[in-house]
């Protein structure tokens, strides 16, 4: 199977069962991100073969102003997308296969966890994998030690709290905080603005007429 053949099947979330060919790909392939992790974490600041290096496990150029701090960790590789002026801090881990899509000016902070692969809840079929995509905006921070789960679009501007677990869609210019993450205010709100909007359930308005 070729790799283009492996990634469409990836990006239509289908069903990986243990042995196939389908499986068997997608190994060879993440054997040989993992050596080319390796290399990239032998690097601390060599920065044009940190880029050289990082487009080779993802398969394309890397746009301008990219930058990654090792070490880094991707067990696919070939299914990450990113534009410009993308950060990403040390100690960052990355399951690709289901693709993950990251926007210009995006910033990820250390020891972010980015996961696109379930496994099947029927224990008689356990080993079977199944992908879903993980997309960020532009301009999107996720903060140290998130962890983003399959299948999760965040907003442009959106802000991902330190330690967060992030279960499901987050609107854009939105920052979200906890376990799961919940909403805590639009980042153009002050603290006091997201307060008020808790009085009597309703908006800033209402709770300073009140």
């Amino acid at each position: 199977m070729t790799t283009e053949a492996l990634l469409d099947l990836l990006n239509a979330g289908r069903i990986l069962e243990p042995g196939t060919p389908e499986s068997m790909g997608m190994n060879d392939i993440s054997v040989r991100a993992r050596e080319i992790c390796a290399l990239i974490n032998q690097e601390s600041s060599d920065v044009p073969r940190i880029g050289e290096l990082f487009s080779e496990l993802i398969g394309e150029p890397v746009p301008e102003g990219f930058r990654l701090f090792p070490p880094f960790t991707s067990d696919f590789g070939r299914n990450i997308h990113h534009g410009e002026n993308v950060f990403i801090n040390s100690g960052c881990r990355v399951q690709d296969q289901g693709g993950v899509w990251i926007g210009s000016g995006s910033l990820i902070g250390h020891n972010v966890v980015i996961a696109t692969l379930n496994h099947d809840l029927d224990p008689n079929n356990r080993q079977a994998m199944y992908s879903k995509p993980v997309v960020l905006g532009e301009n999107v921070w996720v903060g140290a030690g998130a962890i983003i789960l399959p299948g999760i679009t965040v907003g442009d501007g959106a802000v991902i709290g330190a330690g967060s677990i992030v279960t499901r869609n987050v609107e854009a210019c939105s920052i979200v905080a906890g376990n799961p993450a919940r909403h805590i205010r639009h980042v153009a709100e002050t603290p006091k603005d997201a307060a008020l909007k808790t009085v009597n359930g309703g908006s800033a308005e209402t709770a300073q007429s009140s």
